[in-house]
This record gives C-alpha cells, structure tokens and sequence, in this order.
C-alpha cells in the first residue's frame, strides 16, 4: 500500500471514531456546536473514503481506455472536498441561526468539553501526518485532506470555547454565535481548495517562474538553434510538457535524440516530487509559421 493510500485509511478510520463520540455527545447535551461539529466529522469520513478511491484510480497505469492515465482523479477530489466543505458550513451556519431564532437549553456540558479535547488532540496528530505525507509526495487530494481537518481543528477549539463560556457565563447564545464564525472559516478554507482543483481540471499552465526555468535550460544548449510552441499544464501530481526544438539541418538523429534526453533529464529536476511527461519534437527547421496556421484551423 502505497504512503497517500495508507494516509487515507487513517483519516477515515479517524473520522469514523470522532463521528460516533461527537454524535453521541451532541445528541445528548444539544449543543448546535457539537452537533455540528459531528456532522462535519461525517463528511470528513464520507470524504475521505472517496480520497481512498480517487488516489487509488489515479495511480493505475494508462489504458486502452485512459491513454493518460486518470491523474485528474486528484483535482476532481480535491473540488468535491472542497464543495462538501462549504455545504457543512451553510448547514452549521442555518443550525445556528435557528438556535438563535429558538433558543434551546445545554446539557452535559462538561462531558461536551472533554469529547471536544479529545477531537482536538486526535485531529491535531492526524493533521501532523498528513502535512508529512503531502509534503512528501506532492499529492493534491492528500494536501487538501489536511487542509480540511486543520479546519477542524479550529471549529472543535471554538466549540470547545463555546461550551466553555456557556458553562461560565450561562448564556447559550454563546454556542450559536461561535457557529456562524465556524461556518465562515471553514467557508473561506475551503475556497482556495475548489479554485486549485478548478484550475487542474481545465489544464491550467505551470506559474511564469517554472516556465522561464524551463526556457533557460533550452536557451543554454549550443546545439538547439530556436524551440517554440513550449506548452504546459498541471494535472494532480503529473506535469506535462510539450515543445518543439528546432536543430541545424545536418545533424543527425542519434545525436538530436541525445541532446533531447540531456534536456528533459534537466527539466525533470526542477520538479523532483512530480511526475514529468516531455514531449519534445525534434525539428530541422523552424516551422512555427506553419504549425500557427494548422491551429487555426
């Protein structure tokens, strides 16, 4: 099992544990905060099962059927994240709403606040793993899975801070303002995580740094007279290169190949935790006018 699958077996398996301890707790004390914050952890289990599919699917080879292979399984994950995210918000900003509309009493309070400790802790070690595992491998699906339960790590200290000055001051109306302010953050979290994925998924190109990286290695072999029609686009963890290089008329192809492999070789080291795929044509002439005018049509 490879580390970006085993990283979703244990947020799962962590999720599942925190959905039954929140979901009892906030049945029992009414908290719209617990509650919540169960619900959350629900999605959070929901989600990362289909994580564990997604990168799964994206790691088979190419087929008959997926010449490239299906990478875009990461990008596609990471906006579905991000979507379930921000519709757990809206549900926990309308639970709070509701609970000011028709305020409604707390009970067990303090056994609200120890289950809210235990989230906090649990959460925060499965977070440290996984910013290690995305870090490691580049994975989207894995960056956004951390990203998601760091929020949780926020709403469950604002819950346990509600419960906190409820418990102190009496006031329940503490509990459902604090909602609304988690229902904000994690709507804001989750903006950044669609808006990446977005972009994968409609084969956005790499930044203008990495591209004048790419252009400078080219520029500095002798050998390579022009290139043109440098295109790139991001897919999950995979990158695609495409560009036509254009070399003097006599030489010959064993060596044109050799400087072609010197070249991708060089490319592939400014993305060492990424996937490369180079498609270079080899050109004896420049034929951009040319290639322009096939576009076009």
């Amino acid at each position: 099992m490879t580390i970006e699958k085993r990283a979703t077996v244990v947020s799962t398996s962590v999720a599942m544990l925190l959905v039954v301890i929140k979901m009892s707790v906030g049945i029992l004390s009414g908290s719209v905060a617990i509650l919540a914050s169960a619900i959350d952890s629900m999605l959070d289990l929901t989600v990362s099962m289909f994580n564990y599919f997604a990168i799964n699917n994206a790691e088979k080879d190419p087929d008959d059927a997926f010449n490239y292979g299906r990478n875009k399984m990461e990008p596609l994950a990471a906006v579905i994240e991000g979507t379930i995210i921000s519709f757990s918000a809206l549900f926990i900003l309308y639970e709070a709403i509701d609970k000011i509309a028709h305020p409604r009493e707390m009970d067990f309070i303090g056994l609200g606040i120890v289950v809210m400790l235990i989230s906090i802790v649990i959460t925060f070690f499965l977070v440290i793993f996984l910013n290690k595992v995305a870090k490691k491998t580049g994975n989207m699906v894995i960056k956004a899975d951390s990203l998601h339960y760091k929020t949780d790590i926020f709403s469950n200290g604002v819950v346990l801070l509600a419960l906190g000055l409820v418990s102190f001051t009496g006031e329940n109306i503490i509990d459902p303002i604090l909602g609304i302010l988690i229902s904000i953050y994690m709507i804001y979290s989750a903006l950044p995580i669609i808006k990446e994925g977005m972009l994968m998924l409609l084969d956005v190109a790499l930044n203008q740094e990495d591209i004048e990286k790419i252009k400078a290695i080219i520029d500095n072999d002798k050998t390579v007279t022009t290139y043109h029609d440098l295109r790139t686009r991001i897919s999950g963890s995979h990158i695609f290169i495409s560009v036509h290089i254009v070399f003097n008329v006599s030489i010959s192809l064993y060596d044109a190949h050799l400087v072609s492999d010197k070249i991708e070789d060089k490319i592939r080291k400014l993305f060492a935790d990424k996937k490369v795929h180079i498609l270079m044509h080899m050109d004896p002439y420049d034929d951009s006018e040319i290639n322009s005018v096939e576009d076009a049509y």
